[in-house]
């Protein structure tokens, strides 16, 4: 009896091998001040010992001999010291929502975060950033941690395009899983549409931090932000099964998109308020113009 070949699912079944060639140009950068006096930007760097040349200081007793430039002291007649900049790892940790709420929509907001998350995925491998990606509903529900190097892909490929979009959501237990894996210094970036009934607060407040900058991306559907619905209706949580019967009116719909604004200004105000970054995705958009033009404006991608 012939035997099947199991399907080989690559990343080009997520984006286009002409998006991805345009990928191969950027990086991601960090914000953040390292373990140097330095600002971190594409490797973080700091002043060590390595090849590039960064600044001079005045020569004390004690300091090594080898790093003093004999070049100045032949034009001052003073002692100074070469100083380098050190290259240090940056760390990119992305925490993608595959709860049951992330898919539905047309098109679904599942897949949406699954391309985003294999573009920002295949950047970092590219440029040997250390990179974990983690796929989450209530907790992590599955994970590729400390990746590097182009090698990798074809794990992220199979990750993504296997793993549905189901289940609970608990979004403070996925913070405290992925930050007990979360190594180095770097980027956190979520990507979810942030519909918990738990709240986001407290499971942000996880990923928050001195050594991270922290992306929130949240991903809604054309039919969350603009719902065309009319007469009687009998809701459905697609998480947990919770029901509600409401009589759908254009005032009740205005009521709607007031209160879904107000959330939305809120998870906003609350990342500002603590250094991280908010943005907001259509789920009918194009996942190549966010990378290419707004991440690359908001200095996520260079």
């Amino acid at each position: 009896m012939p035997t099947t070949k199991p399907t080989t699912r690559k990343l080009t079944d997520l984006l286009d091998p002409k998006f991805m060639a345009r990928l191969d140009s950027l990086d991601l950068l960090s914000r953040k001040i390292l373990q140097g006096k330095l600002q971190g930007e594409r490797r973080s760097k700091r002043r060590g010992r390595s090849v590039e040349f960064a600044d001079h200081r005045p020569y004390v007793v004690g300091d090594d001999l080898r790093f003093v430039d004999w070049n100045v002291y032949g034009r001052l007649e003073q002692l100074f010291l070469k100083l380098f900049l050190e290259e240090q790892d940056l760390t990119v940790h992305i925490l993608a929502d595959a709860s049951a709420s992330m898919g539905v929509g047309e098109p679904a907001k599942g897949l949406f975060a699954k391309r985003l998350a294999a573009a920002l995925g295949y950047v970092s491998l590219v440029n040997n950033n250390r990179l974990t990606i983690s796929l989450f509903g209530d907790g992590v529900r599955a994970q590729l941690p400390n990746m590097r190097g182009r090698d990798y892909l074809p794990q992220v490929a199979e990750m993504l395009l296997t793993m549905d979009c189901d289940g609970l959501s608990d979004f403070e237990k996925a913070c405290k899983d992925a930050t007990a894996s979360r190594l180095g210094t770097g980027v956190t970036i979520v990507v979810s549409d942030f519909l918990f009934k738990q709240g986001y607060e407290a499971a942000l407040r996880r990923l928050i931090g001195a050594r991270y900058d922290l992306y929130v991306i949240q991903v809604l559907s054309p039919q969350e932000i603009s719902p065309a619905l009319a007469g009687d209706l009998r809701l459905l949580d697609v998480e947990d099964a919770d029901t509600a019967e409401i009589t759908v009116s254009p005032a009740l719909i205005r009521y709607y998109k007031r209160n879904l604004a107000a959330y939305c200004d809120e998870l906003r105000s609350f990342c500002a308020n603590r250094g991280a970054v908010y943005v907001q995705a259509n789920s009918a958009d194009s996942v190549e113009s966010l990378v290419l033009n707004y991440l690359r404006r908001i200095h996520l991608l260079r």
